[in-house]
């Protein structure tokens, strides 16, 4: 069984996230091994400078490097990522899984985003949309894509 490492910056704290989460989870338990990670949010005034923005995401580049394990094949979640429907996101998981990829780690960055360096680092870059979403909604919406995507290959039913 595949194992989905979510590597999270923020903490949810609205319940109905924290649901929409903990739903997902036991719905992708029959597909695959899921590991939600939280990383704390560095702390910014409430009008951050540029540069420090740009120090924050660095400190969180670093703890979120920290925790990927090696030898995962990492996904990073942005804006500038490319466009893939639930089909093509199927299709993905599927040649990962052919590849042998063991471990598919997706970045999720804070209210920021993630630091250049990650993106770069990164297998892939996936974006959700080219709108902007709460991080927090953005774990939500994986989750759900995750499980739409198993079910596309099952050729289960929840894919209309």
């Amino acid at each position: 069984m595949q194992r989905v490492i979510i590597i999270c910056v923020g903490k949810l704290k609205e319940k109905f996230y924290a649901e929409a989460v903990s739903e997902y989870t036991k719905r992708l338990s029959r597909y695959c091994r899921l590991e939600i990670i939280e990383l704390p949010e560095q702390r910014l005034p409430d009008a951050p400078a540029p540069a420090e923005i740009q120090r924050a995401l660095a400190k969180e580049a670093d703890a979120v490097r920290a925790r990927i394990p090696p030898s995962s094949y990492t996904v990073a979640l942005c804006i500038e990522g490319r466009l893939h429907s639930s089909e093509e996101l199927a299709r993905r998981l599927d040649t990962w899984s052919n590849r042998g990829e063991k471990r598919l780690v997706f970045l999720i960055g804070g209210s920021y985003g993630l630091h250049p360096s990650i993106k770069s680092e990164a297998g892939v870059q996936f974006s959700m949309s080219p709108m902007t979403f709460p991080h927090h909604l953005a774990r939500v919406m994986l989750l759900e894509q995750l499980y739409r995507g198993f079910q596309i290959l099952e050729g289960g039913k929840y894919h209309k």
